[in-house]
């Protein structure tokens, strides 16, 4: 490693340009029940040899790491589907048992949310974000290549009896979808649940993203301006991905309802990126786009100190980039989004 690679001195996770990874994402698996197309290829992705996988034991250490030594303020299970973990429950109530007020955030499709969500909320896990990117069952069999609608709700109403909240949706715009994007904001709405529509990215398995067929913010906006008034409000902090706004439905409820939208190709939040992520095969990586990453499980298992592991992470998180390429430059990584972990 030249001077120039080196980290700036520095207990935190900071990168060249001065940015501070808070927000820690793990991935459990790669593994998942559905099979939407803008992350998974139709056959799913290799399944990953349990002893490949981070332990209970793996993750708590990590996280350690993370929040003490590192300054990490947040974390959030993904996969793949973390609900594939028969531990899930343990790993969540492991985390919180060393870190009593560390908000813990999980994100799932949904299926087996119904009978887990009250395990979960025992566990210690704080708050949870469900993918639905339709309530139109038709288009969802279409979109993830499997008949589970039913099952996706009753795990969000699980969720919501389980006290899990704030329930979060997210939904990737889609050229199929738009025109029931009124429908699904409405139905969140009406349930209490916070939306968030996301741009898709260049991280589908099988490579058919374009440019031609992303769906932008701006045509979500355009598409609910049709019939609602849309009224910009900022970010909640800002490092926050999702800009908000105001929605004012004359069909609906005197009270605004507050909408999210991630528009991560067309307005790049990259200057302001708090996250660091640990993929299924235990290697930290500190940008989406880039393949650039580090082997944390290897030093674990290898008997390496927690300053060996920060040591590591911080290495890595210095060499961050500033972000991605525009709409017509972005290269794809290597892997998936469901490989990486969300």
């Amino acid at each position: 490693m030249t001077a120039s690679e080196l980290p700036a001195p520095s207990p935190f996770l900071v990168d060249g340009l001065g940015r501070r990874a808070r927000d820690l994402r793990v991935s459990l698996s790669q593994a998942c029940t559905l099979r939407c197309r803008y992350c998974m290829p139709e056959q799913g992705l290799p399944l990953m040899p349990r002893e490949e996988l981070l332990s209970v034991a793996e993750v708590s250490r990590l996280v350690d790491v993370a929040v003490s030594q590192l300054g990490i303020e947040e974390v959030r299970l993904t996969g793949g589907e973390p609900l594939v973990r028969g531990d899930l429950e343990l790993i969540v109530a492991t985390i919180r048992s060393r870190h009593p007020g560390l908000p813990i955030a999980l994100t799932t499709n949904g299926i087996g949310l119904a009978r887990r969500a009250e395990g979960l909320a025992h566990a210690g896990l704080s708050r949870i974000n469900v993918s639905l990117d339709t309530v139109d069952a038709q288009l969802f069999a279409q979109v993830t290549r499997r008949d589970r609608l039913p099952d996706v709700i009753a795990g969000i109403d699980a969720a919501l009896a389980a006290g899990l909240t704030p329930v979060k949706v997210n939904a990737v715009l889609l050229p199929e979808t738009l025109s029931r994007a009124a429908q699904l904001l409405r139905w969140c709405r009406d349930r209490g649940l916070a939306l968030r529509f996301i741009e898709s990215m260049p991280l589908d398995a099988e490579r058919t993203w374009t440019p031609e067929t992303l769906v932008s913010c701006q045509d979500l906006l355009d598409e609910l301006g049709t019939t609602m008034t849309l009224t910009p409000i900022g970010r909640d902090d800002p490092s926050a991905p999702a800009a908000l706004w105001l929605v004012d439905d004359p069909d609906g409820p005197p009270q605004p309802y507050r909408l999210g939208v991630i528009a991560s190709m067309t307005r790049s939040f990259c200057g302001t990126c708090d996250r660091t992520r640990i993929t299924p095969q235990g290697t930290v990586r500190p940008c989406l786009f880039s393949d650039d990453e580090i082997d944390l499980v290897g030093i674990v298992r290898a008997g390496g100190s927690d300053d060996e592991i920060a040591d590591a992470w911080r290495a890595v998180t210095w060499r961050k980039r500033a972000g991605h390429a525009g709409l017509d430059e972005v290269v794809a990584p290597q892997r998936s989004m469901g490989a990486i972990g969300g």
